[in-house]
């Protein structure tokens, strides 16, 4: 492996030297790309690492979003639909479509998630409220039983 990074404005990304974004209740993210490191970057990417029991509120965004599952067993619901998914499966969501996943596992769950912009917000469905994605408003994980 190269020990030198690309030339910028290229990222290379290493999980374990990223700030950890602590969602509360057993979840936490590990933001990659997006407007906090790149100025050119039209997608924001991360990882999310759920306990076993936990998951985020049903929520939407502004932009489409894909997951892929990285580790765990993981449901998802999307517009009122509930998918048991594995390690490689992946979704796609679109603007707007309330969503969420939790870890229906015994051991943690991690997936990776793509944003189709840059400016990402997250609207609460049962609330309505919507702020800025991994801003200071962005927690609420929490187990799911």
């Amino acid at each position: 492996m190269c020990p030198h990074r690309p030339t910028a404005p290229a990222l290379l990304i290493h999980p374990d030297e990223v700030a950890r974004f602590d969602r509360g209740g057993g979840v936490a993210t590990i933001p990659y790309v997006g407007r906090w490191n790149s100025d050119r970057a039209t997608v924001t990417t991360g990882q999310t690492v759920f306990q076993p029991g936990t998951g985020l509120p049903l929520h939407s965004h502004n932009v489409e979003e894909s997951v892929l599952i990285l580790e765990g067993e993981a449901t998802a619901e999307i517009a009122d639909e509930f998918f048991d998914l594995e390690t490689g499966q992946a979704t796609w969501v679109p603007a707007g479509v309330p969503h969420r996943f939790f870890n229906r596992g015994q051991g943690v769950m991690r997936i990776y998630w793509v944003y189709g912009g840059r400016d990402v917000t997250r609207t609460i469905t049962a609330t309505g409220e919507t702020f800025e994605h991994l801003s200071t408003h962005d927690r609420g994980g929490a187990p799911t039983t």
